[in-house]
């Protein structure tokens, strides 16, 4: 059987992008999966994203990791997935509600600008000067010097295998202050095991982070990542932090058809 895919990248973070309305795609083969997210021996991906019926919203987004397994919330891949429902009349209008691994989400298209709409943190985590929080994927966020030689990869893998997350795993943000309004991260992802060109629970993560330890008065944070610029906007009180979105470009970049 053949089944037709787009590939859409956000910022560099790519995925590979399928209209299962018919819920036909065998979503329990992890095998086929890993295989198409290779970049040696399948289309290549960061991530493989399933866009399946909801009852109550618009669609349901099924986000797997290029392991092959479920993974939790995606920032970038939901916004990629915003703009692949609008190309693919999955969705009318330039707004949506739908599902994700954490709830209920809303997104916006302005060309291709696409704003999505976060889940509120309410519990951060401090270790020594370091932080961790969920927002959708659970991220450890720690400030470095000389972000641009850091060694992210070793670094980064060493605390997601931490006795404290190798159960779970984490994502892990490095982060150094750029200006009040600024901060660049290079990011070391869970289920990819390795350094992405950019994430989007963790730009989130390190916004309110940044806002947290106090870096910056800002509630509208520019993160640059090695794929390019996100911005966070957020409301900030002594609950926590709600009303928080994401916003950047998505693109496009080619479709085709996959046996399975």
């Amino acid at each position: 059987m053949k089944i037709k895919f787009q590939k859409f990248q956000g910022t560099g973070n790519d995925f590979i992008i399928i209209n299962n309305m018919e819920m036909l795609f065998p979503s329990n083969n992890n095998q086929l999966i890993k295989k198409l997210c290779d970049r040696k021996f399948g289309i290549g991906c960061d991530g493989l994203i399933l866009i399946n019926p909801s009852d109550d919203s618009d669609f349901e987004m099924i986000y797997y990791n290029s392991d092959g397994f479920i993974g939790s919330m995606c920032g970038n891949g939901a916004r990629c997935s915003i703009q692949f429902a609008k190309n693919n009349k999955i969705i009318i209008s330039e707004t949506t509600s739908f599902k994700a691994y954490d709830g209920c989400h809303y997104g916006s298209i302005n060309q291709n600008m696409i704003s999505l709409s976060m889940n509120p943190v309410n519990e951060i985590k401090t270790f020594d000067e370091d932080l961790f929080l969920d927002t959708g994927s659970p991220h450890y966020v720690k400030m470095v010097h000389n972000l641009r030689d850091y060694r992210v990869f070793e670094n980064g893998k060493k605390i997601r295998n931490s006795s404290l997350f190798a159960k779970n795993g984490v994502n892990v943000n490095f982060v150094e202050k750029i200006s009040e309004h600024e901060f660049s991260v290079r990011t070391y992802e869970r289920g990819v095991e390795n350094e992405t060109l950019s994430c989007g629970t963790g730009v989130t993560a390190v916004a309110i982070s940044m806002f947290h330890l106090g870096k910056t008065k800002s509630k509208n944070i520019k993160i640059l990542t090695k794929g390019g610029v996100l911005s966070v906007e957020f409301d900030n009180n002594k609950l926590g932090y709600s009303n928080i979105k994401l916003i950047g470009k998505v693109e496009m970049i080619f479709s085709g058809e996959i046996e399975v």
